[in-house]
């Protein structure tokens, strides 16, 4: 298979519906990107009735802001905590040579759907509104940039604190540099903004957290299994199906909502 055709082909698969909840990996991890899925829709429900509704909603600010802020953190640190699991998985049957190429083309897949929201939110919201460095190219930059650093366990959170901390400071200079949006923070950055500094950090500490307790990508500590419970089933479907609902939750509530006439586009 050639590079396109893989490329092609992981953009198919990457959006292939889930409809029944696979039971060949670690219920939890499902169900909290589950969880991470509805945390999403519900602050983008807010988004729109507040910013398209006219409705008196703080959502960059406040309650809502730290439910933003709660929801991109445990996204990215599940992504930290996956990619060593999938790189556990890949040594096991590949225990020499490197995986780079694996780990790039994956990580291409999803920042080309990052670059799919950008054109389809320039279109709807604007020049000064629309995705430029969202959280799918943040994802999909993270999961090649991640790779050197798949082994590691306490050097991570070491990095990832200091990356967090290092983007603090940074949003605290008020750079007016266009051109470094996709690396640190900018002012009149448009919406579902999440450049490398500060969140890059967060998937380290999500990759210190799986080497920590998935060592090998073996479960290291003692759980029920709660897979098969409703809801625990119905979260971990939702996180299996997670890049899915993403691209389509927000066209699906919009029509909803212009249809009720809540909404007026």
């Amino acid at each position: 298979m050639t590079a396109i055709n893989a490329y092609v082909a992981g953009l198919r698969h990457s959006i292939r519906p889930v409809p029944i909840p696979r039971d060949d990996r670690l219920w939890e991890v499902d169900a909290l990107r589950g969880v991470a899925i509805l945390m999403m829709v519900v602050y983008h429900l807010m988004w729109d009735l507040a910013s398209l509704g006219g409705y008196p909603i703080a959502v960059r600010s406040g309650f809502w802001h730290l439910w933003q802020m709660t929801t991109a953190s445990l996204f990215t640190g599940l992504v930290g905590l996956s990619l060593t699991l999938s790189y556990h998985r890949e040594r096991r049957s590949r225990p020499v040579g490197s995986l780079w190429p694996k780990y790039l083309l994956r990580g291409l897949t999803i920042f080309t759907w990052g670059v799919v929201i950008s054109v389809v939110t320039f279109a709807a919201l604007g020049a000064d509104y629309y995705v430029r460095f969202g959280i799918l190219h943040l994802i999909g930059a993270s999961i090649a940039l991640a790779y050197p650093f798949l082994r590691w366990r306490w050097a991570n959170l070491a990095l990832g604190l200091a990356i967090v901390w290092l983007g603090g400071w940074v949003a605290s200079l008020g750079l007016e540099q266009p051109w470094l949006e996709w690396l640190a923070p900018t002012p009149g950055s448009g919406v579902d903004y999440a450049p490398l500094i500060p969140w890059f950090g967060r998937v380290l500490i999500g990759v210190f957290l799986g080497n920590w307790l998935y060592a090998g990508g073996v479960r290291g500590y003692r759980l029920p299994d709660l897979a098969t419970v409703g809801p625990v089933r119905f979260l971990r479907l939702l996180g299996q199906n997670s890049l899915l609902i993403y691209l389509l939750h927000q066209p699906a509530m919009l029509a909803v909502l212009v249809l009720l006439g809540i909404v007026r586009l």
